[in-house]
């Protein structure tokens, strides 16, 4: 066999059905293989960041590791910021690039470089392909790591005549890896022993404990605890309509300490804790809180914050454990406390669900659209069975306190905090999930970003739509200076430069209809909800560039 032959059975064996990429002139042993490897679907991407952002949010979507192909140094160096973000969502990702023919690497060839150090800083492992005999265990190696607790993205240079040696390592079988780790005894007994005498116990989840959505929730319930997400996310930990979902945290340890204020005892489940944006002294804890800690990999328990108790484990595995403890051995106090905890917070929700009524309501008819109501609208317009993929930054508030996701899957959301994710996110998502409705929901500044995959959306007939929230501005920006100036002690009521996207405004329909996807705009409040189930009933990818308000 070629090594190439090496490479695609060994993709298929592991039940790879999509190889995301932009093609060059080292991928082209992989882009003539293909022709022999029909079960193998490239997905063309006209940059490098959209393709990866693509096969990181697939691999998100349908739990199963995701390929990208990229091209050379510079194709590599246009996906970094990709990577980053599949690196702190843990995507499980297998990232290639095509290599330049071996034989030229002391003549310092044109596009080349050293990869396996370009990418090194952001993978979880990097290697080279340095003889067709290393394909077979390079990629075998490289698909087990990528999937390994945490899961996360690897990479392998490919070297264009490597790819085209012989070698008789067939494709190493793939097989059935169970790693869901159980919990030590000893350390859910502690854990336990924590919660059990508890006064005010507060659970703060993180998108591993996605999976255990079920045992979450009935722990949560079992102690009358708060259930916090983390302030940015990829999944929905829990219904958001749960009494007691208490939405994402902020980003600097003061609010952070604010908004779990009174709790005793912290769980911690499937996260790093805390990603912050500004610095404030102490800890995110309230005084005296003890904390416990759940996490799938030794390196990541208690890494940032010291813990009383922590246990490696699967996170559903772990709260399962709890669960029995705790309804083993609660008695009619914890049942009653938990009772009144959880009254507490199901008229707290109801509190809430009515001030964001009444925020919506004050700006019903402002024109253009207030972000209150624009959120209003889509919620009353998505299909029950609808996948929202958020990019909306300032707007992200109102969308989570409106629109209802039921299921862990129902929300993917842009972690890692670069911009212009949802825009080939989704489209990863939809290939994830064909037969279910897929919206994303990005802001202006960010969709330029990865403008390009609309054009992807069109080649692939990808039924996505694309809901731009266009304020002209990079609003979250002016937000951010207005923190910076009132913390650094700058001079307040000043303009925000180069912040405003004007002169001249950004056409997003006239840019979709140039790769071929149809496009609307919406100015009018009451245009939008039609529009948006226009859009989805159409079954094809669709825009609409939807004007809302400015800086509030």
């Amino acid at each position: 066999m070629r090594g190439r032959q090496v490479l695609m059975e060994s993709l298929i064996g592991h039940g790879v059905e999509y190889v995301f990429g932009n093609p060059g002139t080292t991928e082209s042993p992989i882009l003539d293989a293909l022709l022999d490897y029909p079960q193998l679907h490239y997905m063309v991407a006209l940059h490098e960041g959209v393709a990866l952002g693509a096969a990181s949010y697939h691999a998100l979507a349908s739990g199963k590791t995701a390929v990208v192909n990229l091209h050379v140094a510079p194709g590599l160096g246009n996906a970094l910021g990709m990577l980053y973000n599949a690196l702190k969502s843990r995507a499980p990702l297998v990232v290639t690039a095509g290599q330049q023919d071996t034989r030229l690497r002391l003549r310092g060839p044109v596009l080349g470089h050293d990869l396996v150090a370009m990418a090194a800083p952001l993978t979880k492992w990097s290697v080279q392909v340095e003889r067709a005999d290393e394909f077979a265990p390079i990629l075998h190696r490289a698909l087990k790591i990528a999937t390994d607790p945490p899961a996360g993205p690897v990479f392998v240079a490919l070297p264009i005549d490597v790819l085209e040696q012989e070698t008789d390592v067939e494709p190493f079988a793939p097989g059935r890896l169970y790693r869901a780790s159980q919990p030590d005894p000893a350390g859910i007994r502690a854990a336990a022993e924590l919660l059990l005498g508890s006064r005010q116990p507060v659970i703060v989840a993180g998108d591993d404990a996605a999976g255990a959505a079920a045992e979450l929730a009935a722990l949560a319930e079992r102690l009358g605890a708060a259930v916090w997400c983390e302030g940015i996310r990829t999944r929905q930990v829990l219904p958001s309509a749960h009494p007691n979902f208490r939405l994402g945290l902020p980003f600097d340890t003061v609010a952070i300490r604010t908004a779990l204020e009174g709790a005793d005892v912290v769980l911690l489940v499937g996260g790093p804790f805390f990603e912050e944006v500004w610095y404030a002294p102490g800890s995110p804890l309230p005084p005296g809180a003890r904390a416990i800690h759940v996490e799938s990999s030794p390196e990541r328990l208690a890494h940032n914050l010291p813990v009383s108790v922590g246990v490696v484990s699967d996170p559903r595995a772990a709260l399962a454990a709890l669960l029995a403890v705790v309804e083993r051995e609660g008695g009619a106090a914890l049942r009653d406390a938990a009772a009144r905890r959880n009254d507490a917070l199901r008229a707290l929700k109801a509190q809430d669900a009515e001030a964001q009524r009444a925020r919506a309501a004050k700006r019903w008819d402002r024109t253009p659209i207030a972000v209150p109501r624009a959120m209003a609208e889509i919620e009353a317009a998505l299909p029950a069975d609808a996948i929202v993929v958020d990019e909306a930054i300032t707007a992200s508030i109102d969308l989570a306190r409106t629109v209802q996701f039921e299921r862990p899957c129902d929300y993917v959301g842009a972690r890692g905090g670069g911009i212009g994710q949802a825009l080939p996110g989704a489209l990863g998502v939809k290939l994830a999930h064909p037969d279910r409705p897929v919206l994303a929901v990005s802001g202006d500044g960010s969709a330029m970003y990865s403008i390009q995959a609309l054009w992807t959306a069109a080649h692939h007939d990808l039924a996505v739509v694309f809901l731009i929230l266009n304020n002209r501005e990079y609003r979250i920006l002016k937000h951010n200076m207005d923190t910076y100036r009132q913390r650094f002690g700058a001079k307040p009521e000043r303009g925000y430069p180069h912040m405003d996207l004007v002169s001249p405004d950004l056409g997003f329909v006239d840019l979709a209809r140039g790769m071929g996807v149809e496009g609307a705009r919406v100015t009018a409040p009451g245009e939008l909800r039609p529009a948006l189930e226009k859009a989805l009933a159409g079954r094809r990818p669709f825009l609409l560039d939807v004007a809302v308000e400015g800086r509030a």
